[in-house]
């Protein structure tokens, strides 16, 4: 088992900037990759951006540009930077972490955006 810990989120004004970071304990070892789903009030989760073993990310496009994705190996942390934030960026954002064919989720940690 993996358990996820998500801090930071919280409430911002529009074109500002959050940090969230993910803490991975348990079973971590042969992590894969890990990363940022979120999901806004009424609509499905849709994922948000990734970052594997070996540091290659990717990003939704209505990211793009403005959200950054890193690792810690050596910490089993991931962090998010979001940047140039907008009140469509509002929804809960979880982590998750892929073990082998096991996907493992975070409890999620609430983002919203003013206008």
């Amino acid at each position: 088992q993996v358990q996820l810990e998500e801090s930071g989120g919280g409430l911002v004004q529009a074109g500002g900037s959050l940090s969230l970071s993910c803490a991975a304990s348990g079973s971590i070892f042969s992590i894969n990759a890990m990363g940022w789903y979120r999901q806004a009030p009424g609509k499905q989760r849709e994922w948000v951006a990734s970052v594997t073993s070996d540091g290659n990310t990717n990003y939704a496009n209505s990211v793009k540009g403005r959200f950054a994705i890193s690792g810690d190996n050596a910490k089993n942390t991931v962090y998010l930077q979001l940047k140039s934030l907008k009140p469509e960026d509002t929804a809960v954002y979880y982590c998750y972490t892929v073990r082998g064919a096991m996907v493992y989720w975070g409890k999620g940690t609430l983002v919203t955006v003013s206008s």
